[in-house]
């Protein structure tokens, strides 16, 4: 058989990168925003949107310039910025395990939601389901196959159901119904603030020669499905308030679209949208484990990170990484908060996609003006964030803080100990 026809067309690559981004995003972050912005959680989505569009337009130019995938770490290391690189690579590692606990928090609450055994199992479920998926990858089974078309074909069919169910009932007045009226530019903090649910379109930069035909393929597929998921969220968010209100979503953030399906569709409706999280955060989950995994063992092979992540089993696969990302991301589910981890998380993502989009314009990677607004708009939502946390939760940014400084100054003097070490 050809090998290419083994490769990923533009309809696998269009749904991984649609199921990457779908997979928990809307599920996890709809609560949040509506904290945040209340009646203008629709346009929070969009201006994360339109960053997210030219970070991804910022990453596919980056890769066919390039001509191979590898993301952040492998473009600063291609322009001889090794240091640079690593540290880059820390802050987006702790990224993807904050991901990672979001979308495993996210499927305990829902599936505890159904089966009511009380307040212990969300957080017990979302450990579980986090070693399931650490289990699966250490057999090697951790990468995504042709099921994913038809997983992302039912959760869109699941979400576009429910918000046009919503909006046939066309009430605009229960978009602020028992939330404070926080104004336009709320929305601004809030598309920084659940910039996460669009970070995961980046992960097929890693399947670069996965694809067939690479240089057309990825940046189409990437592109149209950040377009995508945008006009989703936004309907989503619209008619998801529409159905139940701003307040009932505020108040059961964690479960708010299973609310809104019960009242769409009663107990079927309820494990339908259940269902369709299930699966969503699942799979998002086991993809965003498998290509950290990956990630975390170039890295560690390059030296930027400790050799001890240098490893692979039997079956090829970098054991000790997955077993540590997951174990880490397992223990954030079970002590974390929505808001909290949602937050750093997509804090972690401005930066790296400030730093991509800024790396395509200083390579004239593509149009400078997209790749420029991109890195300035992304810079602007990292510091309307960190303003935000440093008021709301200061904690956040403390850990963040430190992982800077470890990242930047602690790095290369712990990989430089570790050296020494092994030559003595």
């Amino acid at each position: 058989m050809d090998p290419s026809e083994s490769k990923l067309g533009f309809s696998g690559t269009w749904s991984m990168a649609v199921g990457g981004m779908v997979g928990g995003g809307i599920f996890s972050t709809l609560g949040v925003v509506v904290g945040i912005a209340g009646a203008w959680a629709w346009l929070s989505f969009v201006a994360a949107g339109l960053i997210a569009l030219a970070a991804g337009y910022s990453y596919v130019k980056l890769a066919v310039s390039y001509g191979e995938g590898g993301g952040a770490f492998t473009f600063l290391r291609n322009i001889n910025a090794e240091g640079f690189a690593g540290s880059l690579s820390w802050v987006l590692i702790v990224g993807y395990v904050l991901t990672n606990a979001v979308y495993a928090f996210t499927f305990g609450h829902y599936l505890g939601y159904v089966v009511g055994l009380g307040p212990w199992f969300p957080r017990a479920a979302g450990v579980a389901i986090m070693l399931v998926f650490v289990a699966l990858n250490l057999r090697g089974v951790g990468e995504a196959g042709g099921v994913e078309i038809i997983l992302v074909w039912f959760k869109l069919a699941v979400l576009v159901g429910l918000a046009g169910w919503g909006l046939a009932s066309w009430n605009p007045s229960m978009l602020s119904r028992g939330v404070p009226d926080a104004g336009i530019w709320a929305a601004l903090f809030g598309a920084a603030s659940v910039f996460m649910a669009y970070e995961g379109f980046q992960l097929l930069t890693y399947d670069y020669d996965d694809i067939r035909n690479p240089h057309t393929t990825l940046p189409s597929a990437v592109l149209s499905a950040i377009v995508i998921v945008i006009v989703v969220y936004v309907l989503v968010a619209l008619g998801t308030a529409m159905l139940i209100g701003a307040d009932q979503v505020l108040q059961h953030k964690e479960v708010a679209l299973a609310i809104a399906g019960r009242q769409a569709f009663g107990t079927i409706g309820l494990v339908v949208v259940t269902i369709a999280a299930a699966f969503s955060t699942g799979s998002a989950i086991n993809s965003t484990l498998f290509a950290t995994a990956r990630l975390t063992y170039t890295v560690a092979e390059d030296g930027e990170l400790p050799e001890a992540l240098d490893h692979k089993n039997a079956a090829g696969i970098p054991d000790r990484a997955v077993i540590g990302l997951g174990t880490v991301a397992a223990a954030l589910a079970a002590v974390g908060t929505l808001t909290t981890l949602v937050e750093t998380a997509s804090l972690a993502f401005l930066v790296t996609f400030a730093i991509v989009c800024g790396l395509a314009f200083q390579k004239h990677a593509g149009s400078r003006i997209i790749t420029g607004l991109g890195a300035l708009s992304a810079a602007a939502a990292s510091v309307a964030l960190v303003v935000r946390l440093v008021r709301t939760d200061p904690m956040a940014i403390v850990f963040l803080g430190l992982l800077i400084v470890i990242a930047v100054f602690g790095r290369p003097v712990l990989l430089r100990h570790m050296r020494t070490k092994k030559s003595d």
